[in-house]
């Protein structure tokens, strides 16, 4: 079946399409409201980046639609039967990158060490490995600092560059992201996946090819030959870009257009529940705030008034109002999807503002006191009407908030810099295990943990407690250790969680693709009725 197609392109306000010449069916136009951060494919931990990523390169194993580990760049993989320590990888022969270099064990030691740098976001995921090594051109082992039965569910994300490639070019060292540093891997690509990265302007158009020398052109339908993305930040002009035809596959449609979109014709939305929680986060390690009007003390590290707040938002009437329905209230900032996911403690309360006043009171706060949040507008379904209504709902106990909602671009690099006093975060866990939550939001912030934990908070027996978790190989032992840390930061209200995120994927009915539940379209899988 052939139609006509058109490309799409966004004005710097992503709201203006432009038409051009028609191409044949295999091409797929697809948007979403925000752009990968970066082409570096060790640079940042995100979503989005990811999911541009995985297009042009490849990881050793990925989650496919279903989220199960499939093979990548590794064909087998597993624990030495005479050393629990070692994990060793058996490489796919015969893999080209798109430059035309051979794959060999050597860009693999190589990617990962790179990946270890300090300026990597990605180096929490692979901390436990102490050495890497090939024992020939199509084997690698790594040595972890003891048994990490789980070292494989934290490699779906960390991609395999070529060696050869990274010297010629000068970035053998990760972007300094959070430093606003250009490299030539922040634009460019050379991988070893189906698409070929053929141009990019950062938050206007990305467009890639079919790469012919593709290792797996004989595993998957590959009915795509060339993918033209655009972040479109306006939701009613991605909405409308999707009913007139400009677009085939739109990856985050608005919840308020969504009856609208299933009732159309010739569009399909599909939907299933996502691997992402969404929450805030607050600086409760500072000895006094940045934006606030209180002088001399911070108010966020009294833990009554985390839990006013926390008791002030009415999550069920951002269910209704902000999310159309689209979104399951959250009590932890965890999924169901994950080891260590409890019912109880995802459970909501509702609110209780007469109780949040008093805390606020006990604290010393009865007054209140203003502060500065700070919020994505173009990465999260909804992220700056959360928002919105959030900063209404904190009005009533008297916490004052100035919102300052922006793209996410700046946002990350600002949060990463530990800049933010109040922040909107969504957090998806690809290892569906806690520790990946433990790891990464919660434990002390050190140059080996705690990477994304802005918030300051820090708990010696929390940090005991995850520590044991990547070499516990007593599964019973180690879910316990689990829970007992999940109680501990659901006491000490260290997140404001607010919803578990759903997806709905739209597209012309003539797209046909499961939705992942990571938001990580994997376009090789598409085909065409």
């Amino acid at each position: 079946m052939t139609i006509t197609l058109r490309a799409v392109v966004s004005g710097v306000a992503a709201t203006a399409l432009a038409l051009s010449t028609a191409v044949s069916a295999e091409t797929l136009r697809w948007a979403n409201v925000g752009d990968s951060l970066t082409f570096d494919p060790h640079a940042q931990n995100h979503g989005q980046t990811h999911t541009i990523s995985h297009q042009v390169y490849d990881s050793l194993i990925y989650s496919d639609h279903t989220g199960a580990q499939t093979a990548g760049l590794a064909t087998d993989w597993y624990i030495l039967d005479d050393d629990p320590e070692v994990w060793e990888f058996q490489l796919r022969e015969g893999v080209t990158f798109h430059e035309g270099q051979s794959l060999t064990a050597d860009d693999v030691v190589f990617s990962f060490e790179r990946a270890l740098q300090p300026n990597s976001d990605m180096r929490p995921l692979i901390n436990t490995i102490v050495e890497i090594w090939a024992e020939d051109d199509y084997t690698v082992r790594m040595r972890t600092d003891g048994p990490n039965p789980l070292l494989a569910n934290n490699l779906t994300n960390l991609f395999i560059m070529s060696r050869e490639w990274a010297e010629a070019n000068n970035v053998t060292e990760v972007q300094d992201y959070s430093g606003g540093e250009e490299n030539y891997a922040v634009r460019n690509a050379n991988g070893t996946g189906p698409y070929r990265l053929v141009s990019r302007e950062a938050d206007v158009r990305t467009e890639m090819e079919l790469f012919e020398d593709f290792w797996g052109m004989d595993q998957y339908p590959l009915e795509v030959s060339r993918i033209v993305f655009t972040p479109i930040q306006s939701g009613s002009t991605r909405a409308a870009a999707i009913l007139s035809g400009e677009i085939d596959f739109l990856q985050d449609p608005p919840v308020q257009d969504v009856n609208r979109l299933q009732a159309a014709n010739d569009i399909v939305v599909r939907n299933a529940p996502q691997n992402r929680s969404i929450f805030f986060g607050m600086d409760q390690g500072r000895s006094e705030l940045r934006t606030s009007n209180i002088q001399g003390e911070n108010p966020f590290a009294d833990r009554r008034v985390r839990q006013a707040m926390d008791l002030a938002i009415d999550r069920n009437a951002i269910q209704r109002i902000v999310m159309r329905g689209q979104s399951a209230p959250a009590g932890m900032i965890a999924p169901s999807f994950v080891n260590g996911y409890e019912e109880e403690l995802d459970r909501v309360t509702g609110t209780n503002t007469a109780r949040a006043r008093e805390l606020m009171a006990e604290a010393g706060y009865e007054d209140g006191f203003s502060v500065t949040m700070t919020c994505t507008n173009d990465r999260y379904i909804e992220d700056e009407g959360i928002c919105q209504a959030v900063t209404g709902m904190l009005g009533q106990i008297g916490v004052q908030v100035n919102l300052n909602a922006r793209p996410n671009s700046i946002h990350f690099a600002e949060l990463q810099n530990g800049e933010l006093d109040f922040y909107l975060l969504g957090w998806g866990v690809p290892t569906l295990d806690s520790h990946y939550v433990f790891d990464f939001l919660l434990e002390t912030k050190t140059d080996n943990s705690g990477a994304w934990n802005f918030t300051g908070w820090s708990n010696e027996e929390f940090d005991a407690l995850s520590r044991q978790l990547p070499t516990e190989t007593d599964l019973e032992r180690r879910n316990e250790l689990i829970a007992q840390a999940w109680r501990i930061a659901q006491e000490e209200v260290v997140y404001l969680p607010i919803h578990h995120q759903v997806l709905n994927w739209a597209m012309r009915s003539d797209v046909v693709m499961d939705v992942h539940p990571e938001d990580q379209p994997m376009i090789k899988y598409l085909t065409f009725e």
